[in-house]
């Protein structure tokens, strides 16, 4: 597998892992130097960012398959089944079919990037994720002109996923994006975290990151992604239209209708830390707002 560094920031940019992890020593792989990162100069507005604790990452996060608590997932996702893992691949491309993870692997250029996460819910954190950019992907099984639209399945298993009997939301899960959302270059298929496999959690073994949308668009643990010409359903754009939008952009002018996303609360500062201001398009404003010129971004949120 090969690995591809962009280093548009500095070293000094980036918190050392050994910063975090009760000062455990660096993991194998990484330069002895710190971590490279590929995060866009416009993300240094508000702060350095310093990724979150490993500890944070993988105990704080939605994965309702497998419970609604933020700690639910980290404790009953131990047995989701993630060896072997095939992909589905199918729609408007050149070579449909079911890809195994370690097939798609061999062919994905590998790098570390560092990115602002937000929740739809008001919290952020940043994590500094392992993977490759989707359009490598979509442009390995090839893209039809027809395409317009990318849609994405998480898993479904009811016997190890106790939470689908909630029935919170239809399932299985399924998110899309615009194809050129799809295929810009900070939106990426991640792998890892902190250069280690990414846990169950956090969607193993493949999720989606768009570091500029709310979290619930980065869909964990993919199992079938197509490329179709209509816009593809979106599971809490199906459950509440009016809360969530196709889009879901990181917008701190246009609140959900039950409280206000003009600011944010910085997981690891504590219950009672201050908040900060959310930054359009959480931080990439400069490198996705030409996506959606001349698009009121009220009507489509």
């Amino acid at each position: 597998m090969a690995y591809r560094w962009k280093n548009t920031l500095s070293e000094e940019d980036v918190t050392p892992y050994s910063t975090f992890l009760n000062r455990r020593q660096l993991m194998a792989g990484l330069a002895a130097g710190g971590i490279a990162a590929s995060v866009p100069l416009a993300s240094r507005a508000q702060d350095a960012l310093e990724p979150n604790t490993w500890e944070e990452i993988t105990n704080y996060c939605n994965y309702y398959e497998f419970g609604t608590g933020k700690d639910d997932p980290a404790r009953n996702a131990g047995a989701l089944t993630i060896d072997p893992w095939t992909v589905r691949i199918d729609g408007l491309v050149d070579r449909p079919g079911d890809y195994s993870f370690a097939d798609i692997m061999s062919q994905m250029t590998i790098e570390e990037r560092i990115y602002r996460f937000r929740c739809v819910e008001a919290w952020s954190m940043v994590v500094p994720w392992n993977g490759f950019e989707l359009a490598d992907l979509l442009n390995w099984v090839g893209v039809q002109s027809s395409a317009r639209y990318v849609a994405f399945e998480t898993v479904l298993r009811p016997e190890e996923m106790p939470g689908v009997a909630s029935r919170v939301l239809e399932w299985p899960y399924v998110e899309g994006l615009r194809l050129d959302e799809a295929m810009h270059p900070l939106t990426m298929m991640a792998t890892g975290i902190y250069g280690r496999d990414i846990p169950k959690q956090n969607g193993a073994p493949l999720r989606l990151v768009v570091p500029w949308k709310y979290g619930f668009k980065s869909i964990k643990s993919v199992v079938r992604i197509t490329l179709t010409e209509d816009e593809p359903p979106a599971s809490w754009n199906i459950a509440n239209p009016r809360e969530y939008g196709f889009y879901s952009n990181v917008n701190p002018q246009v609140d959900h209708p039950r409280w206000s996303q003009a600011t944010e609360r910085r997981l690891g500062g504590g219950l009672f830390a201050k908040r900060q201001p959310t930054l359009m398009f959480n931080g990439y404003e400069a490198e996705v707002a030409s996506l959606y010129d001349g698009m009121d971004l009220r009507e489509f949120f």
